[in-house]
């Protein structure tokens, strides 16, 4: 599974004028499952996110985690994080898992993410989304969980 993970002050994700999911400080997790991903995978990187250190302690240092600051994950479904671009100029994305597994391996994810204890809150799967955030530093981070059979 893949993410680029953003620290920000506030995020949301609307779909049809209609808001589906925001969150204050956290992060915001943007996640494609890729062919070959299962349960596991999505587990690890929820794991990697909970724990993964980008928030600052009172020294200014960034040396807490979602779980130390009770900070919040939107979580959003993008399954372009899969594109190749290596041939043209048009990606193409056979690497992503199908519709079903994706959406099955992000809510898996997002499940994972929560129960690890951050609030969670999640955009709509292969619905058009605005997404609006503040990124905090900025603060920018690819994540990569290889499929156990790459």
């Amino acid at each position: 599974m893949r993410a680029l993970i953003q620290r920000v002050t506030r995020a949301s994700v609307t779909v049809d004028g209609e808001i589906v999911g925001q969150i204050g400080a956290g992060v915001l997790a943007l996640v494609c499952a890729m062919r070959g991903d299962s349960e596991a995978e999505a587990e690890k990187l929820a794991g990697k996110l909970a724990r993964l250190r980008i928030f600052h302690d009172e020294a200014g240092k960034m040396n807490r985690s979602l779980q130390d600051t009770d900070g919040a994950a939107l979580v959003v479904s993008q399954f372009t994080l899969a594109a190749d671009t290596s041939r043209g100029n048009r990606p193409g994305f056979s690497a992503a898992a199908d519709p079903a597994d994706g959406e099955r391996l992000v809510r898996h994810f997002a499940a994972t993410l929560a129960a690890l204890g951050p609030e969670v809150a999640t955009g709509r799967f292969a619905a058009e989304m605005a997404v609006e955030l503040v990124n905090d530093g900025p603060v920018t981070i690819w994540l990569e969980i290889p499929p156990a059979s790459a």
